[in-house]
């Protein structure tokens, strides 16, 4: 199962355990959905927490998910979903991202479109295990290899075994790698999972984070996720690429319109420049987030367009009937996938919904014709606040949920708050 900060979180059973839970579902407690990545729980939420006692939710097994985990002697492997049963059914339990996710997808489904994805990640690797970081007090990682370099085939030479083992034993995995190279950055990977239907494409988002700290443990490496853990390097990305299909072709390409985007397309970008600011805990979720929505750092800023342009939010890929697509370069690697897609897809087809018109020109260059564009808010609070009085998030993922997950990202910002870092010591302890 997913948490609410997009970590696995499991447990292994028994052969007969698991016979029964097919057949009635298996509790699981909501914790959760009620603790953070630390396990520390919240005190102010409503639906779980210690007022309810953190009683077990209705677990159902995703059959369809199926799969036999390589480094784990073959350990058969299925993913799960939260549900609530009401009048003898099952309804979607409304904090789990797998089903929010669900929830929009069947949105797309009455609109006759079938959302395409395909996600990329950017991690940082170190020579650390678990009590080595602990030692070292959460200070001064090891990257694994120094400098920078990206697309370097002499630092993924350096880790080969690493590589080799991320390619093969994520397509055992049914996670498969279309692409895996260096980043500009000490140790800094990047990776493009292959093109899926939506739920799919999230599912090995999960699985593919997951997975490579389990790999990587084997080699004595420690990759992490974080969106910015140096102020000195580039942060670390969580690209969604997206087109829709009716099954049978691309509907984003037009061999006629405007930089071979159809009329669908436009609409669909439009949506997501709409409502990029409303939805953006989403895709930047953690304090952590926004130290890497920094000006000439790579993360775009500002919802903008361009064609093929790197340095916006929004990156239009035109070109064959298969290819056409649109990269949403906002979310940083820390997201859950979940969430993350289901917010680029709500977006974009809020846009179809309305038949949006796309008014506002492409950017050139970095930012170029961006000027007059107000630039993402800098911290999590300030986000949070304007997701949770956003009509859009509640009509797209329900109350229920953006009540709880805003609670959650306010929960974050008050740890912040409390924190005394070691910026704060080296700053004031001696001089002030």
């Amino acid at each position: 199962m997913s948490d609410i900060d997009g970590i696995l979180r499991g447990k292994y059973i028994h052969k007969e355990k698991f016979e029964s839970a097919v057949e009635g579902g298996f509790g699981f407690c909501d914790v959760v959905f009620g603790w953070d990545c630390n396990d520390a729980c919240y005190d102010n939420t409503t639906f779980t927490g210690w007022h309810k006692g953190f009683p077990d939710a209705l677990a159902r097994l995703d059959l369809s998910t199926h799969r036999n985990v390589p480094w784990d002697d073959g350990v058969d492997f299925f993913l799960g979903e939260f549900v609530v049963q009401k009048n003898g059914r099952d309804e979607p339990f409304p904090l789990d991202g797998r089903q929010v996710l669900k929830r929009v997808l069947k949105r797309a489904e009455r609109l006759g479109v079938m959302p395409m994805c395909g996600l990329e990640f950017e991690w940082f690797n170190f020579s650390e295990t678990p009590q080595s970081w602990a030692d070292k007090k959460g200070v001064g990682p090891t990257p694994i290899t120094p400098g920078m370099f990206g697309y370097s085939l002499l630092r993924a030479n350096h880790s080969r075994e690493y590589f080799a083992a991320l390619f093969a034993e994520l397509a055992a995995f049914r996670v498969p790698i279309e692409g895996l190279h260096t980043e500009t950055g000490p140790g800094v990977f990047e990776v493009a999972i292959v093109f899926s239907e939506a739920l799919e494409a999230a599912d090995r988002g999960l699985l593919f984070k997951s997975a490579a700290k389990e790999i990587g443990a084997r080699f004595g490496i420690m990759p992490s996720f974080m969106a910015k853990w140096s102020a000195q390097y580039p942060g670390c990305s969580g690209h969604c690429h997206q087109s829709l299909s009716d099954g049978k072709k691309n509907l984003f390409y037009d061999p006629k319109g405007r930089h071979a985007m159809s009329k669908l397309f436009e609409s669909y970008l439009a949506g997501q420049l709409k409502h990029l600011l409303e939805i953006a805990p989403m895709f930047w979720p953690t304090v952590n987030s926004y130290k890497r929505l920094v000006d000439g750092f790579w993360a775009p800023v500002k919802p903008t367009w361009g064609i093929d342009n790197r340095t916006a939010s929004f990156r239009v890929l035109a070109g064959s009937p298969k290819s056409t697509r649109l990269e949403t370069r906002s979310p940083g690697a820390d997201v859950n996938p979940y969430l993350a897609v289901a917010a680029c897809i709500a977006a974009g087809l809020a846009g179809v919904e309305q038949n949006l018109k796309l008014t506002t020109p492409p950017i050139e260059g970095t930012n170029v014709g961006a000027e007059n564009i107000p630039r993402a808010p800098r911290t999590l609070i300030e986000t949070t606040r304007a997701f949770r009085k956003s009509d859009f998030a509640r009509d797209w993922f329900g109350d229920e949920f953006v009540d709880h997950f805003a609670a959650t990202r306010e929960w974050e910002w008050r740890q912040w708050l409390d924190a005394v870092t070691d910026w704060e010591l080296k700053r004031y302890f001696e001089i002030i």
